[in-house]
């Protein structure tokens, strides 16, 4: 395969807890971080030998909280290649604050944990009243906003599509939509109901795949629709790695599997186009790069 690839969903996991301790939203550690805390060197061996040009490391909320410091150290090592995706208080005072702090050190793009594996909320959190100043100040900047949910959330995410239409929002893992009934994915109306939003992107991950190939779901008939629905660019992929267990390599190998039905041109977008759309610095680095060659 000749694509670029960019991974808007990797983590990292340092194994030194003395400067950069756990802190989990939540109070409770992901699975995963414990079980297979890769770290940025890794990652990196993983990525190249995957064929990936780029990433948007995301922060990992349930292990670290609001504390981004691993991942901006190890984004700022290579400003060419990498963005950070970083998680901030949104209702605390001094919110915009710390996302300019961020920002500063490789901040692209905010992550909200809305409900995952160790949380549940309904996410009403993220549209509070104390929240509008940041919600205003990523319109301002023109910052896109990754949001963790699952169907539990997702009327507070349609809530901040309508009030703040000016903002990015993408959905992780599109929010663990319902595949179970295979085509048309009647029980996936919730996402379906969603992309009347221009606003709304979508993050394709390796438990989007793994919904689409469990019968009777097929990745021809699931990632159709999909595209039908919202359109190539606004779909983006994500690795989860190493949330989700294999290579970073076979990971890549399981989206070319269930992307194989789709349009070159569709193809080109989900694995780079969208992402560089939503995190321009990455695309930025590209050009910077290609002109000083």
């Amino acid at each position: 395969m000749t694509q670029k690839i960019i991974d808007i969903h990797p983590h990292i996991i340092s194994p030194d807890t003395a400067k950069y301790p756990f802190s989990p939203l939540g109070g409770i550690r992901s699975d995963w971080s414990a079980e297979r805390p890769f770290t940025f060197e890794q990652y990196v061996e993983e990525m190249e030998a995957a064929g990936i040009a780029q990433a948007a490391m995301v922060h990992s909320s349930t292990t670290y909280g609001y504390d981004n410091s691993y991942a901006a150290d190890s984004v700022c090592r290579d400003l060419a290649r990498f963005v950070g995706v970083y998680s901030v208080d949104i209702a605390a005072p001094d919110a915009v604050a710390m996302i300019e702090k961020w920002r500063r050190r490789g901040m692209a793009g905010l992550r909200l944990f809305g409900a995952g594996s160790t949380v549940q909320t309904d996410g009403r959190w993220m549209i509070a009243p104390e929240t509008y100043k940041v919600w205003e100040h990523m319109a301002e900047i023109d910052m896109t906003v990754a949001i963790q949910t699952t169907s539990i959330g997702l009327p507070a995410v349609e809530e901040i599509l309508e009030r703040f239409p000016e903002v990015s929002i993408i959905l992780d893992h599109l929010g663990r939509p319902d595949l179970t009934d295979g085509a048309p994915y009647a029980k996936a109306a919730p996402l379906w109901k969603l992309a009347r939003f221009g606003n709304l992107f979508l993050k394709i991950t390796p438990r989007t795949f793994d919904l689409a190939e469990k019968a009777p779901a097929t990745p021809a008939s699931f990632f159709a629709k999909l595209v039908a629905e919202y359109g190539a660019d606004r779909l983006a992929w994500g690795s989860n790695f190493p949330a989700n267990n294999g290579s970073l390599k076979e990971l890549v190998a399981q989206g070319h599997r269930c992307f194989a039905a789709l349009s070159e041109t569709d193809r080109a977008q989900i694995w780079a186009g969208t992402a560089e759309r939503l995190y321009p610095q990455l695309l930025e680095a590209t050009l910077d790069k290609a002109a000083n060659a």
